[in-house]
């Protein structure tokens, strides 16, 4: 394959997310050299688009990544999994359905819910047809193949989507006319990925390593509604839509997002089995609007590391990404990095309480 076709993939970094860490990447790690020792293991709990994941993988001998959204999964597949893949038979495929008309195309599910409004209606329809085609050809793929071509929809036509980014609502003005040309993704192997879809609360009664990473959602706002549609994509059971919004029922619903947010995040510290919690917070109470608000407070976070072991806090100034209105203070992201001392952590946490 030529130099430019390698120059226009995507990179990992170049979908848009919210809370998303590329821009503070380096500062975490640097703040996680200078404060932990012998790391080989790391654990990203809730790894959003896996930049952090990513950033470990090319550190470490073992990374646990995790998220519990089904599009999320598909992304980490493609990017770190180690599995067999011919990129010559994915780049085939590639050109094939760039080579389609989508004005032969008859109407599917995806242009009928999402076309004029999400995407341009060209490139919905071409979406439907390339989402089934991947459905039939999945049993001659092999896992990594399969998640290669659908990262690689998915990126491209976040590029289009008639959106601020996330899937809670679409601009009123109709998306503007184009023609769909799907570009591979960057996909790497990654020998050390251990690739999960699970309930963090759930694994961390699972996992043993040397430094977790925790960066869950500390608003209401959550993720499986925000990305509803590449949930749908993902999964493809083509369920009934409601609303202005176009979501399916309420699935992947997530307790960080709510007021037992506390609870939840006290149940994780104390369960994990880890020398180290590295914890991202970023200030959003200052937020005027009442989505954004956290459901944690800073005072009560660091309450509850403090408990587990020897807590430092470091913080930096960042404008972080919104949802169009929201507006922010003196946003700062906090990381809180604590040295687990499991005698002071059973002590705070009897099993009577942790279950």
């Amino acid at each position: 394959m030529d130099n430019s076709a390698e120059m226009r993939r995507f990179s990992l970094e170049s979908r848009r997310y919210i809370g998303c860490k590329t821009k503070l990447i380096d500062w975490i790690f640097q703040l996680i050299d200078e404060n932990t020792h012998d790391v080989r293991s790391f654990c990203d709990i809730f790894a959003g688009t896996g930049v952090v994941a990513h950033r470990a993988l090319q550190r470490y001998d073992r990374v646990v990544v995790n998220d519990f959204l089904h599009s999320n999964r598909i992304m980490y597949e493609a990017f770190f999994a180690p599995d067999e893949w011919d990129e010559k038979k994915v780049q085939r495929i590639i050109d094939y359905f760039n080579s389609i008309d989508p004005q032969r195309l008859r109407e599917n599910y995806f242009s009928k819910n999402f076309g004029g409004k999400y995407f341009y209606h060209d490139t919905a329809k071409l979406v439907g047809y390339i989402r089934g085609q991947l459905k039939k050809m999945k049993s001659r793929l092999t896992e990594k193949e399969y998640a290669v071509l659908m990262a690689s929809l998915i990126y491209t036509i976040d590029r289009h989507a008639n959106t601020l980014g996330h899937f809670d609502a679409y601009y009123h003005k109709a998306p503007a006319e184009h023609r769909l040309e799907i570009k591979m993704i960057e996909a790497e192997s990654f020998p050390g990925a251990e690739i999960h879809q699970e309930d963090a609360n759930k694994l961390a009664r699972t996992i043993d390593v040397d430094v977790t990473y925790l960066d869950p959602p500390y608003n209401s706002r959550q993720y499986s509604r925000f990305y509803h549609v590449y949930e749908n994509l993902v999964q493809w059971k083509r369920p009934e839509l409601f609303g202005t919004a176009l979501k399916p029922k309420e699935e992947n619903m997530s307790d960080y997002c709510r007021t037992a947010a506390l609870g939840a995040f006290t149940d994780l510290v104390s369960h994990i089995r880890s020398r180290y919690l590295v914890v991202s917070y970023n200030n959003t109470y200052y937020s005027k609007s009442s989505s954004s608000e956290n459901k944690i407070k800073l005072e009560e976070l660091e309450d509850v590391l403090n408990k587990c072991g020897e807590t430092r806090v470091f913080n930096h100034e960042h404008k972080a990404f919104n949802s169009g209105k929201t507006e922010f203070d003196d946003h700062r992201e906090y990381l809180f990095i604590t040295e687990v001392d499991d005698e002071r952590r059973n002590r705070s946490f009897p099993n009577v309480l942790r279950g």
